[in-house]
């Protein structure tokens, strides 16, 4: 990979994407460390809305360039949505200062409390740094797969809402003129190879194959090419004398062998699973001679003094929480990405079905691998899986149709039932069809299928599996960014207050515990454990929601520990499990490490069997 990291004229730009949970900061973070040692002024900037780099430097970072105190020509920067919104307003409106009155200023502020202004802000924080660099390299660790292909659809969304005219979501055209230049040149430098290197992360699994090889090819019809690809968490050579752990590695082969036939353009990098978790300077510079160099380096932290075994109780109000109370049971799935959570969610949805509750499973991630899990296609529209259960996946175009169609059938109702309205018909229904041509449109068509869920009476259970965690509270937050953008005009006014008094019985179910459970998920490891407890925290203090449940995944079977390496990371996880009771004090559901990925009914009616 060397050659592909290093400047070559000007500054580098290096993209780490993929799925959650697969390694994508601590590959982001060794090669920065890396070109930093190389004497590269080198700055590390998170787009992920949980961002993790603090905790992998043991610093606070935040949403200011900080210097890296242990490492010589390392800075980061962790990209606060909040803050990068507040910063782009006050850039945009500042020109209008002066010219426009106290009252339009406000007016034209309030247009932009809409749900993308928090994306392009974000964005445009994104660029800065690619747009007039001080730094030689620039390592972007990016929010998982699904919403990093967003963000960089968005630009050509936004081209067009300028190009319009007039007053936009995104603010004033006339002022977002040298903005659009700016998208521009930020897509032509990612479509360049000789200023930009775009590699995945996976893990030698199938979900993670399937999520690099979809976004892979999202990625090449908006003309940019991955050309390196790291494969993380690789069983080592000790697994060979496990019979458990041997099936395991053989199956990872398997995946190995399908990565290098379908990406034979990229550059295939190996990295094994480690004793321990990779965080400090001096552990990431041994990942990075791994992963660049091709200078294998043993890691041995073994952890096997002291510990004690941890046992799970097996808590009565477990089948409480996941089965009908008072009407329809609503089970809200989530956590960091790639714990686990669509597994969870699906094998509940087995397990309750089973019991003879009618339930759906629906997924609001945009990289969804439901149909992976059941082994069938899961449609927009609910779909049969087995008896008493269905599933359903939101799909994005799908739902911005059923948006538009409602509101332009609303403001044709608004003329009908009116016809004292003194407008041009046709230019009205013009202006509004131009408006739902925003990028925001799509944000909120979304938001509304979600809530649309809360509304499906013939369900004794809906378990819905969120996007991760960052992600899932945006989805929470969007109705304070609606102002600007679903006032469209008295015509749709109704529409607006209809969908806020929705969301406000929807938060008022989700607050309550007859109707509603959240159920955490996470790996016995820092980084998902604290994404989790920060989001838990932050689910409180927000709208008052508080974790029903935490699942702890991928718990590795004590009688297949049986040498150091595996010795080392059961302890390990047993000092997590101790700190996860400590912080959540909820009843703990026990996931334990299965031979192979559970796929098929059967295979998840056994998980379910092993949880519950």
């Amino acid at each position: 990979m060397k050659e592909k990291i290093l400047p070559k004229k000007g500054t580098r730009f290096i993209f780490f994407s993929g799925k959650g949970g697969v390694g994508k900061s601590t590959m982001s973070c060794a090669t920065a460390v890396w070109l930093a040692n190389k004497s590269y002024n080198t700055l590390l900037v998170t787009t992920d809305p949980a961002p993790n780099l603090s905790d992998i430097f043991s610093q606070e970072i935040g949403s200011k360039i900080t210097k890296i105190n242990s490492v010589n020509n390392l800075s980061a920067i962790e990209i606060n949505p909040d803050q990068a919104s507040e910063e782009y307003k006050d850039r945009v409106m500042s020109p209008l200062k002066g010219i426009l009155d106290e009252k339009t200023l406000k007016v034209t502020r309030e247009q932009m409390d809409s749900p993308c202004v928090e994306e392009v802000a974000a964005f445009d924080k994104f660029i800065e740094f690619m747009d007039d660099p001080k730094f030689d390299v620039v390592i972007f660790d990016t929010a998982p797969t699904g919403h990093t292909i967003r963000l960089l659809q968005l630009p050509q969304g936004w081209s067009e809402e300028i190009a319009r005219g007039g007053a936009t979501c995104i603010g004033p055209s006339d002022s977002l003129t040298g903005a659009k230049q700016k998208y521009d040149k930020a897509v032509s430098y990612l479509k360049d190879n000789d200023k930009t290197t775009f590699a995945f992360v996976m893990k030698p699994e199938d979900s993670s194959f399937f999520e690099t090889k979809r976004s892979y090819a999202e990625l090449e019809k908006l003309g940019i090419k991955s050309n390196v690809i790291i494969i993380n968490g690789i069983l080592p050579e000790e697994a060979n004398t496990l019979e458990f752990y041997k099936k395991k590695r053989d199956a990872q082969e398997s995946i190995i062998d399908e990565v290098k036939k379908n990406f034979d353009n990229s550059e295939i990098i190996k990295y094994p699973l480690k004793e321990t978790e990779l965080n400090g300077s001096e552990l990431l510079m041994d990942v990075a001679k791994t992963i660049i160099e091709n200078k294998y380096v043993e890691t041995k932290i073994l952890i096997n003094q002291g510990q004690e075994d941890f046992v799970f109780d097996k808590d009565s109000s477990i089948y409480e929480k996941i089965t009908p109370k008072n009407g329809t049971r609503f089970i809200f799935v989530t956590g960091k990405g790639g714990v686990g959570k669509s597994t969870l969610a699906c094998s509940t949805g087995v397990f309750v079905s089973k019991k003879g509750y009618k339930t759906l499973v629906v997924t609001t991630d945009p990289a969804s691998h439901l149909q992976n899990i059941f082994g069938i296609e899961i449609n927009y529209e609910p779909t049969k899986v087995t008896e008493n259960l269905y599933a359903s996946r939101i799909d994005r175009n799908e739902a911005l149709k059923e948006y538009k169609e409602r509101i332009m059938k609303h403001v044709i109702n608004g003329f009908e039932a009116n016809k004292s309205i003194k407008v041009d018909i046709e230019a009205t229904k013009k202006k509004i069809e131009e408006e739902l041509k925003s990028p925001c449109s799509e944000e909120m068509a979304t938001f509304e299928k979600f809530m649309s869920y809360f509304e499906f009476e013939c369900y004794d259970v809906i378990i819905i599996d969120t996007a991760p965690t960052g992600h899932t509270l945006r989805l929470l937050e969007l109705p304070t960014m609606w102002k600007g953008f679903i006032d469209l005009g008295t015509l749709t006014k109704d529409t607006s207050n209809e969908t806020k008094k929705k969301y406000e019985n929807i938060i008022a179910t989700m607050k309550d515990t007859n109707k509603s459970t959240f159920v955490f998920v996470m790996y016995p490891e820092y980084t998902p454990i604290m994404e989790a407890y920060r989001a838990s925290e932050e689910l409180k203090r927000q709208v008052g929601i508080q974790p029903g449940l935490v699942a702890v995944n991928y718990i590795m079977p004590k009688e297949h520990a049986k040498n150091d390496f595996f010795i080392s990371r059961l302890n390990q996880q047993t000092k997590y499990l101790k700190e996860i009771k400590k912080k959540f004090n909820v009843p703990l559901l026990s996931i334990t490490m299965f031979e192979n990925e559970p796929k098929g009914i059967e295979n998840l009616r056994n998980l379910a069997k092993d949880i519950f």
